[in-house]
């Protein structure tokens, strides 16, 4: 078994991996992810059975292919907070397979997980701000008819609450339980880093939505991933990536979204359909976003 590599921009990485390295064989890793995944499915298919069993089973498939779609502001909370059924999952096994907490998974300490997250999700939630401020100046965006000013503002705390909730069970299982589990086992980042962006990515593939677009958005997804994991172990700590993740989809899901693609919660709505050529180019002014954010986060964190 080899150690994380110990040059300086990652060298917190060591410490960030070290409560996974006692269990961190890959058959405890591959078991421990399949049980997340069982988990996370058996939560969802609860939800799909509880429609059913309340509202029929005709309207309860309604319901639940609503949730999926994120369609009204109900419907997309639902799809948000189902993803307590993705935190379960870590809960279960970081004490029945590998002897340590949960709480592990944040980083040696949670206090400065915390304030990763403040920083980085306040400096990019205002750039987030600032290029809506800049997308309508363009008259590209519309107002999200389905959804008034006032329910937006009341929706608002219970809506990033659920976009808490959504982004951060995303990075415990991948850039927390994952990345550590490989960063304590193998030495290059190529393995801890770009195999939970890979594996995230393919997670986000949806060829039905996106059309011929779905692997750029692949790409996207897996280029996100590896700034994740790179702001997780230049810090030492969960926080700083939960924090990019619940910026981004604050501004792509509560302040401009796609039709149709979890726009339940979207006060501005751009309207191009996701499989045409127009996402492409949209895709390239996001692709300089992300960047430009990862390297926001990277100065408030002093990185």
């Amino acid at each position: 078994m080899s150690q994380p590599l110990p040059f300086p921009p990652y060298r917190l990485h060591d410490a960030y991996a070290a409560p996974a390295r006692p269990r961190c064989e890959l058959w405890r890793t591959g078991l421990g992810a399949a049980v997340i995944l069982v988990v996370y499915i058996a939560a969802i298919q609860f939800l799909a059975g509880y429609y059913s069993s309340h509202y029929g089973d005709f309207l309860g498939r309604l319901l639940f292919n609503q949730m999926t779609l994120g369609a009204t502001p109900g419907a997309m909370l639902v799809l948000l907070f189902s993803f307590l059924g993705m935190v379960l999952g870590p809960l279960i096994v970081l004490p029945a397979l590998h002897s340590r907490p949960a709480m592990s998974l944040l980083g040696p300490s949670p206090a400065q997980a915390l304030s990763d997250f403040l920083r980085v999700a306040g400096v990019l939630l205002a750039f987030g701000l600032a290029t809506l401020i800049l997308t309508l100046a363009t008259g590209d965006l519309i107002r999200n008819p389905a959804l008034s000013l006032r329910s937006f503002l009341l929706v608002l705390p219970v809506g990033l609450a659920g976009i808490l909730v959504q982004t951060g069970a995303e990075e415990l299982v991948f850039r927390g339980y994952l990345q550590q589990q490989l960063g304590a086992r193998f030495r290059s980042s190529l393995v801890w880093m770009a195999v939970p962006a890979a594996l995230f990515a393919m997670a986000h593939y949806d060829s039905a939505l996106w059309g011929q677009n779905a692997l750029a958005i692949v790409g996207w997804t897996a280029l996100f991933g590896i700034f994740a994991a790179d702001l997780t172990a230049r810090t030492g700590h969960l926080g700083a990536a939960i924090g990019f993740h619940f910026a981004n989809n604050v501004s792509a899901m509560m302040l401009a979204s796609i039709p149709g693609q979890m726009d339940g919660l979207a006060l501005w709505l751009l309207p191009i359909d996701p499989a045409s050529g127009q996402t492409m180019m949209m895709l390239a002014v996001d692709l300089m976003s992300l960047i430009v954010a990862w390297l926001l986060a990277r100065l408030a964190l002093r990185l």
